[in-house]
């Protein structure tokens, strides 16, 4: 993890901003992971706002999804459950959270930056966001956060997307599909539109808001037992001998 790398939680007029950044893509290694679910969950509890923001630092991509420098040094089963573990504490984080969290997608979302942009309750993006799920290119699936694509998307969109992992697709299609509200011709007029919705929000009853998104979520009770095992199977794959020669190809590209 770069010394430049950060996740941090910021107020304003009611919102709180949950922003991340590592210079590699913002691709999350396993100790960002671990700050950003705590920082979710304790913007959650924080009384001075109603309605939260994530997002990610840089101009062209939101989230290059799990770092596969972290991906490469797994040597066990448990080790490789405990990483995926990173990415479904992020997600039943954000389906737990009692705030609506809006996605702000200034870039490329690749992989568990997908998973992110499915997982939050509103979400915003820039043309530049276009969308890939790369699992399958390195020996594994995107088991781990397929609840929350296929809640959003449906399965035939989710096994488009996975069956074909070279394949980026627009913005304009995920918003066609579901996955974004709304999509806008510059980063600039994302962030406006966003910081729009975000402070409307915050001026509307935060118990109904509450009590909306508890309905919004509720056929997701089961998804702590659920994303366990499918951390499972992303950690056993991941030990494959597949995975491991796709990684060093990918390392030294």
């Amino acid at each position: 993890m770069s010394k430049d790398s950060y996740v941090k939680f910021t107020k304003n007029n009611g919102v709180g901003y949950i922003e991340f950044y590592n210079p590699s893509h913002n691709a999350l290694p396993s100790k960002m992971l671990s700050e950003l679910s705590s920082t979710i969950e304790n913007a959650g509890a924080d009384k001075d706002c109603s309605i939260l923001v994530l997002k990610s630092g840089g101009d062209r991509t939101f989230c290059a999804g799990a770092s596969f420098d972290d991906l490469a040094a797994i040597s066990t089963i448990e080790e490789g459950k405990a990483f995926f573990m990173g990415f479904a504490n992020v997600i039943n984080a954000l389906r737990k959270n009692p705030k609506i969290v809006i996605g702000s997608i200034q870039g490329k979302a690749v992989g568990g930056g997908v998973g992110l942009a499915a997982a939050v309750d509103l979400c915003f993006a820039s043309e530049y966001a276009s969308i890939k799920l790369s699992e399958l290119n390195i020996g594994i699936g995107p088991f781990v956060i397929e609840p929350a694509l296929k809640r959003k998307l449906g399965l035939s969109v989710v096994s488009q997307l996975t069956l074909h992992p070279q394949t980026f697709f627009s913005a304009k299609w995920a918003r066609e599909k579901g996955l974004y509200a709304n999509v806008f011709e510059s980063n600039n007029d994302l962030n406006t539109h966003v910081s729009n919705v975000a402070n409307q929000l915050a001026t509307y009853n935060p118990e109904a808001l509450a009590e909306f998104k508890k309905i919004q979520w509720e056929e997701s009770h089961h998804w702590d037992d659920l994303l366990a095992q499918r951390a499972a199977i992303s950690g056993r794959l991941a030990l494959s001998n597949f995975t491991k020669t796709q990684l060093k190809k990918f390392n030294k590209a």
